[in-house]
């Protein structure tokens, strides 16, 4: 399905090296990376960096990469370059909670984003894209299709601060409209029957391509999808694997204001961006 010297295979293989550093150091004591503002890394957030790293150099050394611990590397206006995000979830991780995704994307200045990966280094699956279609491959290396589907009502909405967009937009007020849950599954009461989770994580964004959530909601500024570590993955899998991706104003996520609605088909995302839409 994807040859060994392809760039999907790449990220891929990337990702996994990641993964596995954080499933190694999984429970040890960890030293503590200040950043400000309440954000902080841990030594297993540098050491999986570094195991990416060492993949994408050996394997296209040519390429830019920015990490989100090491920056930018490689020409400014490089033609492409590699955007990793080496755990994403470092809280959960660092209080024991397995919730977290290992991030690797591809961008092409002429193409968006050409190859993905976003690693669950627990469950051992890595959710991928060639930028044609969407897959998860298992422990076992067996790739199955992503399948989108709204069917769970599950809907992830990341509640972490900074709101750019408050107070014309916060993600939490959703959970107050009585239109987002409504009186049950599918709609009874009146409402869309959505049921809120909130994992603080972008292994939630995958679960969307993958069916496991209807939707993934999250406030933020403009340049998620050309320019975040954080995001360009999950994105990328999302709209390879067919789900409805926007900015939380409705527009393309590189050229409105900001933040991100996922969703699995067009009527549920069409639900929740009216639902923005009546905040703001």
């Amino acid at each position: 399905m994807v040859t060994i010297d392809s760039d999907a295979e790449v990220a891929l293989r990337a990702a996994s090296a990641g993964a596995a550093v954080v499933r190694e150091m999984y429970g040890a004591p960890l030293t503590r990376y200040e950043k400000g503002g309440g954000d902080f890394a841990t030594a297993a957030d540098i050491a999986a960096e570094a195991a990416v790293l060492d993949v994408l150099r050996a394997a296209r050394p040519e390429d830019a990469v920015t990490g989100e611990e090491s920056g930018a590397t490689g020409a400014a206006g490089a033609g492409r370059r590699w955007l990793v995000d080496p755990l994403c979830g470092t809280l959960n991780y660092a209080v024991g909670n397995m919730l977290v995704a290992v991030n690797v994307a591809l961008r092409d200045a002429s193409s968006g984003i050409v190859a993905a990966a976003s690693a669950d280094p627990f469950s051992g699956e890595v959710f991928w894209t060639d930028g044609a279609g969407a897959w998860v491959r298992d422990a076992s290396g067996r790739d199955d299709r992503l399948i989108p589907s709204a069917g769970s009502r599950l809907v992830d909405l990341n509640l972490d601060p900074p709101f750019p967009h408050a107070p014309g937009f916060r993600a939490v007020e959703l959970l107050a409209m009585a239109e987002f849950a409504g009186g049950g599954a599918g709609g009874a009461g009146g409402g869309a029957g959505f049921r809120p989770r909130v994992v603080s994580s972008t292994v939630a964004v995958a679960w969307v391509a993958a069916g496991r959530r209807a939707a993934y909601i999250t406030d933020g500024g403009p340049g998620l999808r050309l320019d975040s570590v954080h995001f360009a993955a999950g994105i990328a899998l999302c709209e390879a694997a067919g789900c409805v991706v926007t900015g939380i104003d409705g527009l393309p996520v590189d050229e409105g204001a900001g933040g991100l609605i996922v969703a699995a088909d067009r009527e549920t995302h069409g639900v929740l961006l009216g639902l923005a839409q009546r905040q703001r």
